[in-house]
Formats: structure tokens, sequence, C-alpha cells
């Protein structure tokens, strides 16, 4: 979709650089059931989108122009998936510069999905230790459910663990009271 188009309602921001790399590919799958679920548009955008300025930017106007369209989607979205990659038991170092440079109310009330990918089990707190503070400091509403896959969870690259596919549309439905009821799923609890 060109940036000039109408926003996505969706918008999925993968802090890894490749559009192949397993976070990438977390981000897609939950922007997808969400689309599915809700009826909604969805874009995703990895930290590519903000290359070449991103490691030099002092402030967000430095990012460029195909950068602030990105920004653009990502505050008018209805809601978001954040994901990201575990380095050194933390999120990347870049993810963290972008973050840095938005303004303290850019997420503000937001609904956002968090998710991580890493090489295995040990890392799995990290959106409970790290993404979840993060973004409650721009007081982004983060769904209760957070989601973490690890490289055996993914098959020629696709997310194919059932019980993380499980978790990952237990945290879709969380977006409802958000993104409304359309299209509810028998999957529901209770129903």
């Amino acid at each position: 979709m060109p940036l000039n188009s109408a926003p996505p309602a969706i918008v999925g921001l993968s802090g890894s650089f490749g559009p192949t790399s397993r976070t990438r590919v977390l981000v897609e799958t939950a922007t997808r059931l969400t689309a599915e679920r809700f009826g909604k548009t969805t874009r995703s955008y990895d930290l590519g989108a903000f290359l070449p300025f991103l490691g030099t930017a002092q402030k967000v106007t430095d990012l460029g122009p195909d950068a602030q369209g990105v920004l653009s989607h990502l505050r008018s979205a209805e809601a978001l998936v954040v994901a990201v990659p575990v380095y050194k038991g933390s999120y990347p170092g870049l993810f963290k510069h972008l973050i840095d440079l938005l303004d303290t109310d850019f997420f503000a009330g937001k609904p956002i999905l968090l998710a991580a990918s890493g090489g295995g089990d040990k890392h799995a707190l990290i959106v409970e230790h790290q993404l979840r503070p993060l973004f409650a400091f721009f007081t982004a509403q983060s769904l209760g459910t957070g989601v973490y896959a690890t490289d055996r969870d993914y098959l020629d690259g696709r997310l194919v663990n059932e019980a993380v596919l499980t978790r990952l549309t237990q945290a879709v439905e969380q977006f409802a009271p958000f993104l409304g009821q359309q299209g509810l799923s028998a999957r529901v609890v209770g129903a």
C-alpha cells in the first residue's frame, strides 16, 4: 500500500530489519489474524522503513519523508502490533532509539499487542519486563496477553506452533473493546 493512500486501521511494527525475519513473520501473522477477526485493513513495517536516517537521527524530523509517512500510519492507526527480536536479553538498540525520538503522547490510549521472538525460552519475559513498561510510559493500552515465539515455533518462514498461534488468537480477541465485535469468533471463551 502506498503511503499516500488511506491509512491502515491496524499497523504492525517489527523491531527487526528484515522483511523475512521471524519477528516480521510474527507481526504479519498477528496483523492478519486481527484483520480477519475485525474486518480491518493492515500494513506492517520494520526498522528498515526508517533507514538510512535512523542511526543518526537526533529528532523525529531527521528521519526523512518516507519515515514520516510510516510514523503517520502508526499514529493514526486504530490499533498496533509491535514485536521485537531479543538481542542480548533486550530489544534492539535502534528500536529503542526510534521510540526515544517520539513524543510522549505518540501512543497515548492506543491499544497495542506486544510480542517478541528469540532463540530460546530464556527470554520469554521480555514482553512483561521490558516492552510493557516501555509502552506504559507512553500511556498506551497494552493488551493483557503478550506473545513470545522461539526459533522452533517457525517452519519454512511461517509461524506453525499451535500453542503460540492459540495465544496470538487470544491476544487478538483482546482488541474487541477497541475495534468492535465484527466477525466474533466461536473460539471466544464462553461461546
